[in-house]
C-alpha cells in the first residue's frame, strides 16, 4: 500500500474547493484502478501561513511516510518547502492556478508543477485584444485577484503587441464596496477601450451584473483569462454582452473521451467539475508515474525528474506534458467566448484551441518583471 498525502486549501467563496480537490485525485486513482494507494489530507487554511503549510507538508513526510506530497499552493509557497523536500527526499506535486510569475523560475528536482496557467491565458487574451483591432485597454481588476502577477502578463502582452494600457480600476472587495461607475468616465475619455478583465468566484458574477446594469446593450469588449472562464461561477453569472471573450483552460464542452469520463465520474460523486477537481484529476496520473519511477529508481530524485520530465499523458483538457527547464506541465489553452443561456446566464463556447502555447509559456519564463512583486502568498481563491 502506497501512501500519498494532499495538502488541501480552503476558500470563503470557492466554499468547496477542498471536496473538488479531493475527489478529483481520489476519482482518478480509482478511474485508472489504483486501490492501493492511500491518500490523507492536512488542511492548511488558505495556504498564507508559511508555518502551517510547513507543519502540514512535515507531518505527512515524517508521520504518514507519504512518497508523494500533492499541494495546492502557489510558487513562493513551494519555494519555502523547497528544503523540507530536498531533505526527506521526497516528491511534491504543486497544483498550481498559475497566477503568479515568480522572480525566478524555480527548477528544484524535487518539485513539479502542475499548472491552469492563468498568467499565461491573461497574456494570450490581451494579445487577442490586439489582433482584434483594440489599440487601448483598462485593465479592471478586483482586489483581491489585482495582488497577483497577472495583472503584469495581461499588461505586458497588450503593450508588446502594439497596444496602451489607458486607464486601470481595481474593485472593493466586498458586495457594497464592488463598483465600476469609474469605468463610465474612462470609456468616455477613451472610448472603443478593450477591458482586460481578472476576476474569479463571485467577482465574476458581480462584475457581469455590474456591466449589466450599466452597460446593458453596449456590448462592452471584455477580455477573461481562464478562471474568468470557470463554469461553476459562471453558470450564475449575468449575460452582459455579446463581446466577451478570452482564453479558457478547460471546459465541459471540450469534446473527448478523457473528458466525458472526467465530467462523469465526478457528477456520479455528486460534486460539481471544475478547474479544482480537473487539476487534481490530471494530478492522478502524475502521481502513479512518479510511484513508478521512485520504485524503478529506488528513490534517485534525479532520476525521477528525469523520468516525469519525458512523461505525456491525455487529460480531459488534451495531451499535457513537462517543460523540462521549469518542471512545468503544458496543457492546450483554448480561445472561448461567452454565450447566453435561455435563462440569461452564461455560459462558456469554445472555439478553437490557441496556438503556439509553448513558445508563448518560454517567452513568458524569460520576462524582465522589472521589480513587479506579488505580497500575496495565499494559495489563489483561497480568501
Amino acid at each position: 500500500m502506497y501512501t500519498i498525502g494532499i495538502l488541501l486549501a480552503r476558500s470563503t467563496y470557492y466554499q468547496t474547493i477542498g471536496f473538488d480537490l479531493y475527489e478529483g485525485l481520489r476519482s482518478g486513482l480509482k478511474h485508472l484502478g489504483r486501490s492501493d494507494i492511500k491518500i490523507v489530507t492536512e488542511n492548511i487554511g488558505f495556504g498564507a501561513d508559511k508555518q502551517q503549510c510547513y507543519r502540514g507538508a512535515e507531518k505527512l513526510l515524517l508521520e504518514e511516510d507519504a512518497s508523494v506530497v500533492i499541494a495546492y499552493i502557489g510558487h513562493r509557497m513551494a519555494q519555502l518547502l523547497r528544503p523540507l523536500f530536498l531533505a526527506a527526499n521526497k516528491m511534491l506535486i504543486v497544483l498550481d492556478a498559475g497566477v503568479n510569475l515568480p522572480q525566478e523560475w524555480p527548477s528544484c528536482p524535487n518539485i513539479f508543477y502542475h499548472s491552469l496557467h492563468n498568467s499565461l491565458g491573461a497574456s494570450l487574451a490581451a494579445k487577442q485584444a490586439t489582433k482584434d483591432g483594440y489599440t487601448h485597454a483598462g485593465m479592471v481588476t478586483g482586489y483581491y485577484d489585482g495582488g497577483y502577477l497577472h495583472t503584469y502578463s495581461v499588461t505586458k502582452g497588450f503593450e508588446e503587441n502594439g497596444g496602451m494600457i489607458a486607464f486601470n480600476h481595481a474593485t472593493g472587495y466586498k458586495t457594497e464596496d464592488f463598483t465600476i461607475t469609474p469605468i463610465k468616465e474612462h470609456l468616455e475619455k477613451f472610448p472603443n477601450s478593450a477591458l482586460l478583465s481578472i476576476f474569479s468566484g463571485d467577482f465574476v458574477q458581480w462584475y457581469f451584473e455590474s456591466i449589466k446594469n450599466s452597460f446593458e446593450g453596449q456590448n462592452l469588449p471584455v477580455y477573461l483569462p481562464p478562471f474568468g472562464f470557470e463554469e461553476m461561477m459562471l453558470s450564475d453569472a449575468e449575460y452582459s454582452s455579446k463581446n466577451i471573450k478570452g482564453i479558457a483552460a478547460w471546459s465541459k464542452k471540450i469534446e473527448s473521451e478523457e473528458n466525458k469520463t472526467f465530467i462523469e465520474t465526478i457528477t456520479n460523486a455528486g460534486r460539481i467539475p471544475n478547474l479544482f477537481s480537473l487539476l487534481s484529476w490530471e494530478s492522478a496520473k502524475i502521481v502513479i508515474k512518479t510511484l513508478e519511477l521512485i520504485d524503478e529508481s529506488k528513490n534517485n530524485i534525479p532520476q525521477i525528474a528525469t523520468g516525469l520530465q519525458s512523461f505525456t499523458f491525455e487529460g480531459p483538457r488534451g495531451k499535457i506534458y513537462f517543460d523540462s527547464k521549469t518542471n512545468t506541465s503544458i496543457a492546450p489553452l483554448y480561445n472561448a467566448t461567452i454565450i447566453s443561456t435561455n435563462e440569461g446566464k452564461c455560459e462558456v463556447q469554445i472555439e478553437s484551441i490557441a496556438n503556439d502555447v509553448f513558445e508563448h509559456f518560454e517567452k513568458l519564463t524569460t520576462e524582465d518583471l522589472n521589480n513587479s512583486t506579488s505580497a500575496w502568498y495565499n494559495s489563489y481563491a483561497c480568501i
